[in-house]
């Protein structure tokens, strides 16, 4: 991945649903951490 791409708006709100839903299974956990690790930093 370039340095520039970051997850879209989107995604990381699906990735934070899977994070916060018992349902899912680790590998899908995973996948949304690292989706949500990627999101660009708050402005304040």
């Amino acid at each position: 991945m370039a340095k520039n791409e970051k997850t879209g708006s989107k995604a990381g709100k699906a990735a934070s649903k899977v994070l916060k839903d018992d349902r899912t299974g680790k590998d899908s956990k995973t996948a949304a951490g690292s989706a949500l690790s990627q999101r660009p930093d708050k402005k304040k």
